[in-house]
């Protein structure tokens, strides 16, 4: 069976790079390594990327350069061709992929597409690209300016033209295709195809249908007088401004590009001053033609206001730029984000993609990989929708992961503290995060203030704790922040970004206490690895822990490790294997194993244990033959916090793994506790995580 799949098209400008974006995530989910070639590449200047490859090469951050992923230019094979050397063509071609395949588990191929080329061509050259690689295909055509019946015959006829070259289809995409028009297209193609054809029906998306600032910016060959980090902005319209500034108002639209001479200040002007007020909709973007500047007084003026949308200066009269701002059909740029996220979504949202994974991916990989772990929580998270509460609502670490985690769509979430300065911070930092999507609560105002209060007397007034005391120590972020998980009024909590450990966790210990039969709370790390994600504990909370302790922690991170898809092996480590040392450590480690045979006897245990032979095939058969866990652990615990803290961030530093934690375990609620050093990254993992335990 394949290891590949080829997209390809029915005609320029249909959209495929939504199916490659989409197929590219699709993949990493399941697959360990996923490498793309594009066989055929439009013509770009010397010294310049293909704009396409290098966006999914930098996105999805695939091991490979930009040269590597093409074989030619479209100069090139006309060239070859024009020479009857088109077995040249295809020998090269096969060449490459061969070369490519061996790198990686999977290969996402993308087709030809021809600007200006007839779609018999394009049909056949893809065909012959495909046959010759021998993987099967996905077909896209576009549904924009067609009726039903033309839109359908032309997939259908795609679809036989690669039949008669022996090629499997999986899926056929009908994109572009007009909302009222979504399910007559379904019907008619599961009419004229096969049965057991897949197909998707991608609806028109404006937003994906419009080019960029930036991208009129390269086709005009503008200069950028203001505005450079915001060139990404989408363009939804475009007008021109040749009338008098109080008619011309009316005419503004959303996100409207502004197309108007470079000596019309009072148009500049004017459209900048709508663009911030209440009352006009926001523009992306001002074109001034006809190679004109605006005098050096309006020049000072405009410098001096603050978030100045685009300003661009081009040669040619306005009729003329207009009519090749109409002309221009959007690209795929690695710095638009927004644009690659909401193809992926489409993607998700109107593929049949389990059912197409499950013909695409014939072989299990062993393991599984970080990219494979992030994109599975990612998406676990994203279906349950989990309600977390961070208490450190101005940390500017939490406030840049929140806006993660909220574009994402993976959670639910609540800030604690001040509204107007959790306002401002997100205003100082200009994050663009909407806070009508995330709860803000100050603890100190909270209509709860007074129940929380209540119930924590409740709860700790053995431990001599008054209703006053219980006030006070509810006002605090992470006693409030526990509290609303414990009574459900939030799924869980992440905190310890600018707070302790132990002003962390003391709460969570002092009333959400542990699960049934658990005595003690652990923690682990994922260690995600270049090929593998493993589980590391307890390097964060117990010092010193007994065998009974020791045997609890392995226990608790068999199930933590189960839960997100890792097979628990568990390794008890130590400074010897088997039965070869002696000593008071060693013989802690072993007596921790022998308790957790006897506790979870279906659990795969081996100890103690040393690192290498843990890890190493080799050297775990010849210390362990025996071993169901020598050379193959996933779960490693660490004798003690010292061994533990230490072992993980020595291999965090020196091979450049994720640590993912600490993770803790064993409480009755999810909340986890943030290191003070952490990253955006790190808190968005840890809340994702959070949002999956039970």
């Amino acid at each position: 069976m394949s290891k590949a799949i080829y997209i390809a098209t029915t005609e320029p400008n249909s959209g495929k790079s939504i199916v490659s974006l989409g197929m590219m995530r699709l993949l990493l989910g399941r697959t360990a390594r996923v490498g793309y070639f594009r066989p055929i590449i439009e013509t770009v200047e010397p010294g310049f990327i293909d704009h396409h490859i290098h966006a999914i090469l930098t996105h999805f951050e695939v091991d490979m350069k930009p040269e590597e992923a093409y074989c030619f230019t479209r100069s090139e094979v006309v060239e070859l061709k024009n020479q009857d050397r088109d077995d040249e063509i295809v020998s090269r071609i096969i060449h490459q992929f061969k070369a490519i395949e061996e790198r990686f588990d999977f290969l996402l191929v993308e087709g030809t597409d021809f600007s200006g080329e007839g779609s018999i061509l394009e049909w056949d050259t893809n065909a012959v690209i495909a046959k010759n690689l021998g993987i099967p295909a996905i077909v896209i055509g576009s549904g924009f300016g067609k009726t039903v019946k033309e839109m359908v015959g032309t997939l259908v006829m795609a679809y036989d033209s690669f039949q008669d070259r022996d090629v499997e289809v999986l899926l056929m995409v009908a994109n572009k295709v007009p909302e009222e028009a979504k399910a007559e297209t379904a019907a008619a193609l599961k009419r004229k195809l096969p049965p057991g054809v897949l197909t998707g029906i991608i609806p028109v998306n404006p937003v994906l249908g419009s080019p960029s600032v930036k991208e009129i910016a390269e086709v005009l060959e503008a200069e950028v007088l203001f505005g450079h980090s915001f060139l990404n902005a989408q363009v939804g319209d475009f007008s021109v401004g040749a009338m008098q500034l109080r008619n011309y108002l009316t005419h503004l639209k959303k996100d409207g590009l502004v197309i108007t001479p470079g000596d019309r200040a009072d148009i500049i002007l004017g459209a900048l001053q709508a663009n911030i007020s209440a009352n006009y909709p926001a523009i992306s973007g001002i074109v001034l033609t006809g190679g004109l500047i605006p005098e050096e007084s309006i020049i000072k003026l405009i410098e001096g206001l603050s978030d100045v949308v685009p300003i661009l200066s081009v040669q040619g009269g306005t009729y003329s730029v207009t009519n090749r701002i109409g002309a221009i059909r959007p690209k795929l740029y690695a710095e638009n984000t927004e644009k690659i996220t909401i193809s992926i979504e489409e993607f998700d949202k109107y593929v049949p993609t389990s059912e197409l994974a499950k013909r695409l991916i014939t072989f299990e990989p062993e393991g599984i990989t970080p990219r494979m772990f992030q994109y599975n929580l990612l998406k676990q998270a994203k279906r349950v929708r989990k309600h977390i509460v961070l208490p450190e609502g101005t940390d500017e670490r939490i406030l840049k992961a929140a806006k993660k985690l909220i574009d994402a769509e993976a959670v639910r979430l609540t800030l604690l503290g001040d509204e107007d300065a959790i306002r401002s911070r997100i205003t100082e930092l200009d994050l663009g995060l909407d806070l009508d999507k995330i709860k803000v609560i100050n603890p100190s105002t909270s209509p709860f203030l007074d129940e929380y209060a209540s119930t924590l007397y409740e709860l700790r007034k053995h431990k001599n704790v008054n209703l006053a005391m219980a006030r006070d120590l509810m006002e605090d972020v992470s006693y409030f922040g526990t509290m609303m998980v414990y009574k459900g009024h939030a799924d869980g909590m992440v905190s310890g970004a600018a707070h302790t450990t132990q002003h962390t966790i003391r709460p969570a210990l002092q009333f959400i206490k542990t699960k049934p039969g658990v005595s003690v709370v652990s923690s682990v790390f994922f260690m995600c690895l270049p090929n593998r994600v493993t589980v590391f504990g307890d390097c964060a909370i117990n010092p010193n822990p007994d065998a009974e302790e020791l045997a609890e922690i392995a226990i608790s991170s068999a199930a933590t490790s189960e839960a997100f898809g890792i097979e628990p092996k568990i390794a008890m480590l130590s400074y010897s294997s088997g039965t070869s040392g002696a000593g008071e450590d060693v013989d802690r480690v072993r007596a921790a194993t022998k308790i957790v045979r006897q506790k979870r006897p279906d659990l795969k245990v081996e100890g103690p244990i040393q690192y290498d032979a843990a890890v190493d095939t080799k050297v775990g058969r010849s210390k362990l033959p025996d071993s169901e866990v020598a050379g193959q652990a996933s779960v490693f615990i660490f004798p003690d916090l010292n061994t533990g803290n230490n072992t993980y961030k020595a291999v965090q530093r020196e091979t450049g793994a994720l640590a993912i934690g600490p993770i803790l375990q064993g409480l009755n609620k999810p909340v986890n506790d943030l290191s003070r050093g952490c990253t955006v990254e790190d808190i968005f993992n840890t809340v994702i995580i959070t949002a999956l335990q039970d």
